[in-house]
């Protein structure tokens, strides 16, 4: 069973990705936009990637890691056109063979699967678009795939459940 924590676009808002990284989880993930600099404490340990609104150059654009046998992208999406279509991601998970894409930008949370990729966009922790509330994402993948987006709240606002293939 593997449990990952996901964030995005938290426009400097250290005090939610503080609460949210202090989760139990077995990896931390934040898609970008975070506005903080790469040795900010908060960061500590956590996987990010850099989003159109950081400045700190020496956040990467893309993170490919390994977590309990699964092989996660991230990118932060603007780069890939994620607020129009997921292809360039395919891609990408294609060339990196990524079990898992994570990636922000759009500031509206979701997750699909295609062709056994797992795509998620774990939503704005501080900005959300389209009348949504502020989120991120918990991840479990066992014998099924369980998402859940959190509210900062951290109630269940929605949940997602997929069978592998």
């Amino acid at each position: 069973m593997m449990k990952i924590i996901v964030m995005s676009d938290s426009h400097g808002d250290r005090e939610t990705v503080k609460a949210v990284s202090e989760l139990p989880a077995d990896a931390y993930f934040h898609c970008g936009d975070s506005e903080l600099s790469k040795d900010d404490t908060v960061l500590k340990g956590m996987h990010i990637v850099k989003g159109n609104c950081d400045v700190d150059s020496a956040f990467p654009d893309t993170v490919v890691t390994s977590v309990v046998g699964k092989t996660i992208l991230m990118v932060h999406g603007h780069m890939h056109d994620v607020k129009r279509t997921l292809l360039p991601l395919y891609y990408a998970a294609l060339e990196n063979k990524a079990d898992v894409v994570l990636f922000g930008h759009s500031h509206l949370y979701g997750a699909e699967m295609k062709d056994g990729i797992l795509f998620l966009n774990p939503g704005s922790t501080l900005l959300p678009r389209g009348g949504k509330q502020a989120t991120f994402a918990e991840v479990e993948w066992g014998d099924t795939i369980r998402i859940s987006f959190k509210n900062m709240a951290f109630e269940e606002i929605d949940r997602v459940e997929m069978k592998k293939v």
